[in-house]
């Protein structure tokens, strides 16, 4: 009998075997899958199988989507902030949006012998939950929420919602500009929070007028350009993220079409850019250094006492008017 087979016959992984032959974090639920197994089996772990992972290195392996993005650098300030103050050192993995390397860096921060992990992904799919499970370290997610780790988010669909509301009060064509459905936060969940809005305020949404792109100023130019070309009735427009806003800006600029008299525009991030430009951005301002500093104390929580106890926290939000609503 061996770890692995343990591992089946309780129906966990590996590593939840190996985190509980080594009194880590596990749930109760699985604990007792275990303990009943090895009592039943007889089984007695050897020293290798209680895996010798038993030093504290003081490091803290964070996996973040891009770092030259204001809302992830905020987040990065908020998390060393709480870290440093608790003895913990970061170490930065930047994987320029590329969920190959998440997955890259998840094997080497596991390699590496960290204390844990912040994973600030973008999309969790079936192999990052699968290799996330199998990971002997405490992983805590921001970002993102999901049911089966510990996590900070924001409450993207209400604020979609209520930024998208403020769009029908003196505007009826309303047009869309969003990330990619892949995306859960940014995403999924601002379009769901937008087309409700628009459902309640009684707007029948033209497909047409919707588009996807990748959250850059190019692509919020050039879904611009394709929606008034088409539909120059357009009076308002809900974009995922300040940098659409500000590209759609510059293509209204370059073909005089006035902002805030003849459309105007809401948007995500309350960024530098989204306000220095004219006119500034009306903007759903998030607290990301407060989002850093709280997931980095949930971290260091389960750290310090052995428990996690899966806490879900959900950030409030503002929504900050500027010169480019009526």
């Amino acid at each position: 009998m061996n770890i692995n087979e343990i591992a089946e016959l309780a129906g966990v992984s590996r590593a939840t075997v190996s985190r509980y032959l080594n009194d880590g974090y596990v749930s109760e639920e699985k604990r007792a899958a275990i303990r009943k197994v090895i009592e039943e089996t007889g089984y007695r772990p050897s020293q290798q199988a209680r895996n010798l992972r038993s030093k504290v290195t003081k490091l803290v392996g964070v996996i973040i989507p891009d770092i030259e993005s204001g809302s992830v650098s905020q987040m990065v300030s908020g998390i060393s902030e709480v870290l440093s103050v608790k003895g913990y050192q970061l170490l930065l993995a930047d994987t320029r949006n590329n969920t190959r390397a998440e997955l890259k860096y998840l094997r080497i921060f596991e390699k590496n012998q960290v204390d844990g992990i912040i994973f600030m992904g973008t999309m969790l799919s079936r192999e990052h939950l699968y290799l996330m499970e199998e990971v002997e370290v405490p992983i805590v997610v921001t970002a993102q929420e999901i049911r089966q780790y510990s996590c900070v988010f924001q409450d993207d669909y209400h604020a979609a919602y209520d930024a998208a509301k403020m769009l029908t009060k003196k505007g009826r064509h309303i047009a869309y500009i969003g990330e990619p459905a892949k995306d859960k936060a940014a995403g999924k969940a601002r379009k769901s929070g937008f087309l409700d809005a628009m459902a309640d305020a009684g707007i029948r949404m033209d497909r047409s007028c919707m588009y996807e792109t990748e959250l850059c100023m190019q692509g919020g130019y050039e879904k611009a350009a394709k929606i008034w070309k088409t539909h120059p009735e357009v009076d308002s427009l809900f974009c995922a993220t300040d940098s659409l806003a500000v590209g759609a800006l510059r293509y209204f600029h370059e073909h005089d079409i006035q902002v805030p008299q003849q459309v105007q525009i809401v948007a995500f991030g309350d960024t530098e850019i989204g306000s220095a430009v004219s006119p500034a951005i009306s903007s759903v301002h998030f607290y990301h250094k407060t989002m850093g500093q709280e997931v980095a104390r949930m971290l260091v929580e389960i750290l310090e006492s052995g428990d996690d106890l899966k806490k879900h926290l959900k950030m409030g939000y503002q929504i900050v008017k500027k010169e480019s609503l009526r």
